[in-house]
């Protein structure tokens, strides 16, 4: 007897291939921050990367969130966490360890992912913005035009 594998509503059993189907989480990428150019790094820092925190609000990554980042210039590819810089600063800052996987002009790539049913994914939009060489928003995708008008209160 298959036990955990009742419909919900009592009606017969679902197949454990249905219920696994079901239960399956899909990683898909929620964010993506795209040629973003280095502009400071800190080796005595903490860790992680700073990121304005108005390019971050674009594309919905939270403080202390995990990310994984792609140095265009030399090929590494590094994990770490986001903090939050000044809004409309455009800073982006290598701090601590990550500090020796770029130099300032260097152009990353920052992406973070999240875990989402099949129903889910059938809807799901990443949230993308492509910077200039200033850290400029050249082009989005899946952001909201509302994002742009928050107040600095909000971002920080």
């Amino acid at each position: 007897m298959a036990v955990g594998f009742a419909a919900t509503d009592g009606s017969s059993p679902l197949s454990k291939r249905t219920t696994l189907i079901m239960l399956m989480k899909l990683t898909l990428l929620k964010s993506k921050i795209h040629r973003a150019t280095v502009t400071a790094a800190s080796l005595h820092y903490e860790g992680s990367l700073t990121i304005s925190a108005d390019l971050a609000a674009l594309v919905q990554l939270r403080e202390y969130e995990k990310i994984l980042v792609g140095n265009l210039r030399n090929g590494e590819r590094f994990e770490t966490y986001v903090i939050y810089g000044s809004p409309r600063k455009g800073s982006i800052q290598l701090n601590g360890a990550t500090a020796h996987l770029g130099t300032i002009g260097d152009r990353v790539t920052i992406m973070n992912f999240a875990h989402y049913s099949p129903e889910e994914a059938v809807l799901h939009q990443p949230r993308i913005i492509v910077l200039d060489e200033k850290n400029r928003v050249v082009r989005k995708e899946g952001v909201p035009t509302f994002t742009q008008d928050r107040s600095d209160a909000e971002l920080q």
